[in-house]
Order: C-alpha cells, then structure tokens, then sequence
C-alpha cells in the first residue's frame, strides 16, 4: 500500500483528496494517510472532511512521519521549490502541482538532486498523464485531417478573486497556473518549439491577467495560444490539417475530440473515458514508477519539466515580468 501525505489544503488539494479516496474505493493499492497545513486545526478539519487517517500542523511534522510514502505538493507557486525539496530531504517521493517551479533553475535542482537521492518527483500536470492526450495522438497519426500544420488554443478563467493568482510574491498571473496548460498542449501536438513571441496585459500589481502567446517550428507549424485571468473563454484546443480539423473540447481537462472534413462536417467523435477527477492517472502512474524504482515518469519526464519552465522563463522575459520570489 502507498501512503500518500498532501502538503497544503486548499482547494486543489480537496480535488485530490476526492480522487485518492476514489482510487482506494476502486481496490486501488494507494491510501491518503495524512495531511499537513501551516495551522492544526485547518489540518484536522481537512482530515475530518476527507478521511484522512493523519493530521499535522506542520510540514516538516508530516515528513517526518516514517509512513508517508508519497507527498503531494499543493502549495501555492511560489513555494513548490521550497517544499518539494523538503520532501526530498526527508526522503520522500514528490508529485508536485504544475507550474513545477517558478524557473528552470528551480527545476533542474529539484530533478537532479531527486536523481541523486534516488527518489521520484514529478510535475502534477495532469493532462500529460491522461489517456485522451494518446487518443489525440493517434487520431492525427491516422492522418484523418491529413497533415497538421497550425493549432489554437486558448484556457481563460474568472479568477482574479484568488490571492495565488493576483499577488506577485506567490507568483501569480495567467502564465504559470492556466497558460501552462496552452502550451503542454501545443508541444504535445507540435513537439517542443523553436520560435516564441509573447505579450501580456498586467494588472496594477504587475502580475499578467491576459497573456498571447505565438509559437513556431522550422517546418512551417504554428501554434497561437491565448491565457487569461480576467474572463471566460470556451477552452477549445483546434487543430488544422490540410484535409480537416479536430477540435479538443476542454484543453485543461479533455472532455470530447471531434473531427471535421473539408466540407466541415462532423466526421467521427471520442468521448472522454469514465474519470473520478481526471486526477488519477498521475497518481497512477506516479505509483506505479515508485514501485519500480523510477525518478520520474515517462508521460513527465524531467527534461519536459525543465524545457517547459526554460520556455515560459523565455516568454516571461519578453513580458518583462519577474516574481519577487526568484
């Protein structure tokens, strides 16, 4: 049985407390053992709620705890660098909520000394784990919109009432928490990119509500990805062809692939599988590298999480933007 510890519990970590239980009702052979926040009684009102066997008032109390096997980091940006190395440092495996770090130094230091320890870590983004990113995958391998070249995809929400996403010194914005997302699923389709230029409406305390992001490839693709913090949007990924176009329904949680002929007509449809939060498949495979003696996993390797941070640092130096924290 793996024992899962959750560092943080906020609203992220009720989604994953709900998918553990879920997974353990399944005969799954993980557990949600304990849960650490900055106050005890936020900790014991959170294992109360989600039957969580263990509550801690502190971080380095639950990692202390021999029993945890794995630790989950939900904690705001900004802090993912400090307490996912802690976890390391008290020997435990760490899954680690996207955006990994804040930069790629943060990232590659995390990774290696994982390596090092012999420990598993890995980004939490769960699309990269999800069984509808292979589906899209061979539908476009089918060739049935004949040869892709050009991809949109845009992932807005109204969420200016968070502290994480407003304040600077958690390393707020649209880039890092929903922009993230655009981009894993234009270089899942493309591959990683050669060209990037980007701009960004901030807000009054310099934090980007509104990013447009463009990429590009040595063979002519493009992708143009849209972010934002302000509004709602449809969250649609497109995919063009030279023979049709899929649309993926929900890029931050795929939940239909459409595709549609020259004519645009609709052609054939995948509805997403059965999913207790979409969580799962992270933890799954989170697991399942642990049991085999891995440092990370093949659907997140450490060099993905590394680029994806050394590109968004990229797109946040032509921002102009810098998070007091780095």
């Amino acid at each position: 049985m793996l024992h899962i510890g959750i560092l943080g519990a906020g609203r992220i970590a009720v989604t994953m407390a709900q998918t553990i239980r879920g997974m353990r009702e399944n005969d799954e052979d993980v557990c949600l053992y304990a849960v650490a926040a900055r106050e005890e009684e936020r900790a014991r009102t959170f294992a109360r709620a989600h039957g969580v066997e263990k509550a801690y008032g502190s971080y380095e109390a639950m990692l202390s705890d021999p029993a945890v096997d794995l630790v989950y980091v939900a904690t705001p940006h900004s802090h993912h660098y400090q307490h996912a190395m802690l976890c390391l440092s008290h020997g435990k495996h760490v899954l680690c909520e996207k955006a990994f770090t804040v930069n790629a130094q943060q990232a590659q230091e995390l990774t290696r000394c994982a390596r090092e320890r012999g420990l598993l870590i890995t980004e939490a983004i769960w699309t990269r784990y999800q069984p509808m990113r292979q589906t899209l995958a061979d539908l476009l391998a089918s060739g049935a919109i004949g040869q892709p070249e050009h991809l949109t995809a845009n992932l807005c929400y109204a969420i200016t009432d968070k502290e994480r996403i407003v304040r600077p010194e958690l390393a707020g914005g649209a880039l890092l928490d929903v922009g993230v997302y655009a981009l894993n699923f234009a270089e899942m389709v493309f591959g990683r990119a050669q060209g990037v230029q980007a701009v960004c409406v901030k807000s009054d305390q310099g934090v980007d509500i509104s990013d447009s992001i463009t990429l590009t490839w040595p063979d002519g693709k493009m992708a143009v990805l849209t972010a934002g913090t302000r509004t709602i949007s449809d969250r649609f990924g497109v995919i063009y062809g030279t023979d049709g176009f899929v649309m993926v329904e929900n890029i931050n949680n795929p939940q239909a692939i459409r595709v549609y002929d020259r004519a645009y007509q609709l052609v054939s449809e995948v509805l997403c599988p059965p999913q207790i939060t979409g969580y799962e498949y992270e933890v799954r495979e989170a697991a399942a590298c642990i049991r085999e003696g891995k440092t990370q996993c093949p659907s997140m390797p450490h060099e993905e999480t590394v680029h994806m941070m050394a590109l968004m640092d990229h797109i946040r130096a032509q921002m102009g933007l810098r998070y007091p924290c780095e």
